[in-house]
């Protein structure tokens, strides 16, 4: 198979990675998702992952938590899950660099943008953790923010959901399912497929951004051969 894309990012929510636990990380999952990555690899794609922490920490569990430490410590959780992902990506001989916007010397490198795409030159994944490394911006905005800085080609938004739909198909039976949409068409409509920050991010930048499902084996590759699965945001 010949890939449409040659620099990606992966965007990966925090509680696609929990598997059928919907809370913390699921060992089957982390493995997939490396073999997954491995397949994408192997075609000489360039990667860098964004993660997100909703299996572990998601908003503010109190009244009485301001929202500003609620988002540093789901910064907290997407380092976590970013270490789990090093590890399980390195168990497979896949070379790998956490970088954190918050510095933790002592488990992963600062965030420095030269450094990130020379180590992508140079043939390593890149996993970009705790968020912006500022409070009130999404994980998705950190991928959308990445993206461009890196020049990446697209950002693959691996979710649990298979597509994006005007309402939550679960909840809603009649939900309209979109195969192909305009940043500008998410904005409007107000889509929850990203936030509307990470959505203008992307349009400003001509970012283009495709929708799919983690846990369909293959998708991974499916998605940066170009094939039509999930939803193509343009």
């Amino acid at each position: 198979m010949e890939p449409k894309y040659k620099k990606v990012i992966l965007k990966i929510s925090g509680e696609a990675l929990a598997g059928a636990n919907h809370f913390g990380l699921d060992d089957a999952m982390l493995g997939m998702v490396a073999e997954e990555v491995r397949e994408i690899y192997d075609l000489g794609v360039q990667i860098a992952i964004v993660v997100g922490g909703g299996n572990f920490w998601r908003g503010r569990t109190s009244e009485n938590m301001d929202r500003a430490t609620a988002d540093y410590m789901g910064m907290l959780a997407t380092t976590i899950n970013g270490l789990a992902l090093q590890s399980a990506l390195e168990g497979i001989g896949l070379a790998t660099r956490v970088q954190t916007a918050i510095e933790m010397r002592e488990i992963a490198e600062p965030y420095i943008r030269r450094k990130a795409i020379a180590e992508m030159d140079r043939g390593d994944i890149v996993i970009f953790a705790a968020g912006t490394g500022n409070p009130f911006f999404s994980t998705d905005t950190t991928a959308a923010l990445r993206a461009a800085e890196i020049n990446a080609d697209i950002i693959l938004l691996a979710k649990k959901i298979d597509a994006v739909y005007s309402d939550d198909p679960n909840v809603n039976p009649n939900a309209v399912r979109y195969y192909k949409l305009t940043h500008q068409e998410v904005l409007e409509k107000d889509l929850k497929v990203m936030d509307s920050t990470a959505a203008s991010l992307c349009r400003d930048n001509g970012i283009p951004i495709h929708v799919f499902a983690l846990a369909e084996p293959g998708n991974m590759l499916r998605a940066v051969c170009g094939e039509p699965i999930g939803t193509i945001i343009t």
